[in-house]
């Protein structure tokens, strides 16, 4: 497994950033789903790596997005079949030191309830329940959490 800070405007990126835009919507409705499209993942102010397989394949990816105030951690996804082997929690903590090399001090993140695997991983890294943040709406649907670097 390697981890590597690229650009998401790729086909191979594209079709990850599909896939996990099919199970956002399957589980949630349009106007409850915050996700950055490839154009503004592709923005300056936006850290985003790849994580590739043996044979150079995708097989994830994350952002962060560095705001004045905090990084965002955004468009986060595993494919299924390499899930439960410790990726989704390198790939943030590569993003985190990342951002933390760019000043950032204070991490938040918006995830849905009924992703348990998620909250439980952001949980187990430190991240703690708190109320909406930036322009989210307070929501049901929504969970937010924010973690202080170290």
């Amino acid at each position: 497994m390697q981890i590597e800070f690229e650009t998401p405007d790729q086909p191979a990126v594209h079709e990850l950033i599909g896939e996990l835009d099919a199970y956002l919507y399957s589980l949630y409705p349009a106007e409850n789903v915050y996700a950055l499209d490839i154009s503004s993942l592709c923005h300056s102010s936006v850290l985003f790596a790849v994580v590739r397989d043996a044979a150079g394949a995708p097989i994830g990816c994350g952002a962060i997005v560095i705001k004045p105030e905090y990084g965002e951690v955004k468009r986060i996804y595993v494919r299924p079949q390499a899930r439960g082997q410790g990726i989704a929690r390198r790939l943030i903590e590569a993003l985190e030191a990342k951002a933390v090399q760019s000043g950032c001090r204070t991490f938040m993140l918006e995830t849905g309830p009924t992703m348990p695997g998620a909250l439980a991983l952001y949980e187990r890294m430190g991240y703690q329940r708190r109320g909406s943040f930036g322009n989210y709406p307070d929501h049901p649907l929504s969970v937010f959490m924010q973690k202080d670097a170290r």
